[in-house]
């Protein structure tokens, strides 16, 4: 499919460019903008409102007004509101994959995969916010009976970060709007379009007046800090960085909030010396590339068995070096820009502290000239246990290979980071497989598979990589509290 400029103007001209409280859309409070970049040239898309602390309290006000009916709405309704939701995504799917190759320089071929899958968390908690139960009991000494029902928790910040616009905006608003929260949404600032798309078409699917209201910012801590103080917030649900993670973590802990992180990573992917080399090339492949590095699922450290490390560095390498460097939305891209010129110039700081160390380049290693943000894949070999690029996320299409010898070395350095969010792990031995992985530090594990996430599945980590769970029967959880109410005993009367 041919994207002419035509077609990306009229799109762009579609999107809500102001803040959403209580179901209008308005400028910021002193007319504020700021512009949206596209990362493959460095062009400005669109100038949007950005919200001020005046502007947060406003959409929290609105998300407060709004709990009571909300919550009282009856589950079917708002598991419909999520259907109709799901079915008006999937139908745009290419304008929304379009606007997201645009903000955030993935191919459009992987934006519409991000489409499908995003869209899949509106149809699961759609089934979901039927199936929330309770539970009635005689207590043990037959004296009572204990009636146990969830209940939502209430009005909710929730911050997404830039890398998956819609996924991560649906990963959230899903479940709270199928338990009955209201929400005031703050995505990042590098890539709010989406959202605002987003949220037109919720409103086009019935979602009430407050229950979502969005201020996008450039000054994200001065318009959610006075947020997290306010005791009528009583959720905070973060994807993004372990350090500003912790930071939330602190604020929230102030009026003890209810609190969802999805943080950093530093995933391990083992490649074990009886594994199919094609098979773990391919996952490789699939677990470093997706969104050009640009995920906290991404595969970081590649942790390969001496006897093999060397075949799978150079199918790998060859792999990498067929990939196409290009905006994406031309026809042949393969790898997109990466987000901006910081996060281009961390990833090359990593690469040359790792050489300086004493890796080699197998292929790739720079970044290329021209307008736009782009590296070239690179595999790099011999990587030294002291190199940052195995501490440290690297957010970009870099694979550093290590070797091991034995299993239990293989686990020692897997396990060997503050990180605990995912790992892959590739042998055709099963035990093999189920007692490595019953021995990493992880939340979530790709046995054999270089891609974990899926709707239907609770996503999240251990140690520095969060808490709680996104996905799954356990994502609706994460916005419901339990009430127990403790009856007479009916016979005693």
């Amino acid at each position: 499919m041919t994207i002419t400029a035509a077609r990306e103007s009229e799109l762009l001209a579609s999107v809500p460019t102001g803040l959403l409280i209580d179901g209008q859309w308005r400028d910021a409070t002193g007319g504020k903008m700021f512009d949206v970049e596209d990362p493959a040239t460095g062009d400005t898309l669109l100038s949007i409102a950005d919200a001020t602390p005046e502007d947060g309290a406003a959409a929290l006000d609105a998300a407060a007004a709004a709990q009571e009916s909300w919550a009282r709405t009856p589950a079917r309704e708002r598991g419909e509101i999520l259907r109709r939701a799901f079915e008006a995504v999937t139908e745009r799917i290419d304008d929304f994959a379009l606007l997201m190759t645009l903000e955030m320089g993935k191919p459009l071929a992987e934006s519409r995969g991000e489409v499908t899958y995003g869209a899949e968390f509106l149809r699961w908690f759609s089934e979901e916010a039927v199936r929330m139960s309770g539970r009635y009991s005689t207590s043990p000494d037959g004296k009572t009976r204990m009636l146990v029902n969830k209940k939502p928790v209430g009005p909710s910040l929730l911050i997404t970060p830039w890398n998956f616009p819609l996924a991560m905006a649906t990963r959230k608003i899903a479940p709270a709007i199928a338990a009955g929260c209201t929400m005031v949404l703050k995505p990042a600032a590098l890539t709010p379009l989406t959202s605002s798309l987003f949220a037109q078409v919720l409103q086009e699917a019935g979602l009430p007046d407050g229950v979502l209201n969005i201020v996008h910012t450039k000054d994200a801590s001065g318009v959610t800090g006075p947020l997290i103080q306010d005791p009528r917030l009583r959720k905070i649900s973060f994807t993004g960085s372990t350090p500003v993670g912790r930071s939330l973590l602190a604020d929230a802990s102030q009026n003890v909030l209810r609190t969802s992180m999805e943080l950093g990573g530093n995933a391990p992917f083992l490649v074990f010396e009886d594994a199919d080399l094609d098979a773990a090339v391919t996952g490789a492949m699939a677990a470093k590339l997706r969104n050009m590095g640009e995920a906290c699922t991404a595969a970081n450290r590649f942790i390969v068995h001496e006897s093999v490390a060397d075949a799978f560095a150079g199918k790998f390498a060859a792999k990498m070096d067929e990939l196409t460097l290009a905006r994406g939305t031309e026809e042949d891209s393969k790898v997109g820009p990466l987000i901006d010129s910081k996060s281009r110039d961390k990833v090359h700081s990593l690469v040359k502290d790792a050489v300086d160390g004493g890796a080699k380049a197998v292929t790739g290693g720079a970044a290329v000239d021209g307008p736009g943000y782009f590296y070239q894949p690179t595999v790099l070999t011999q990587v030294p246990g002291s190199a940052r690029i195995l501490q440290e996320e690297i957010f970009g299409p870099v694979a550093p290979i290590s070797t091991f010898s034995s299993e239990d070395e293989a686990i020692a350095m897997a396990n060997d980071t503050e990180y605990g969010l995912v790992s892959f792990v590739f042998t055709r031995d099963l035990n093999r497989g189920l007692r490595v992985g019953e021995k990493l530090e992880t939340g979530m594990l790709g046995l054999n598979a270089g891609v974990v996430s899926n709707a239907a599945a609770p996503f999240g980590g251990v140690k520095q990589s969060g808490l709680g769970r996104e996905g799954g029967m356990e994502g609706i959880e994460e916005y419901l509290y339990t009430q127990y109410t403790s009856i007479a005993d009916p016979y005693a009367y």
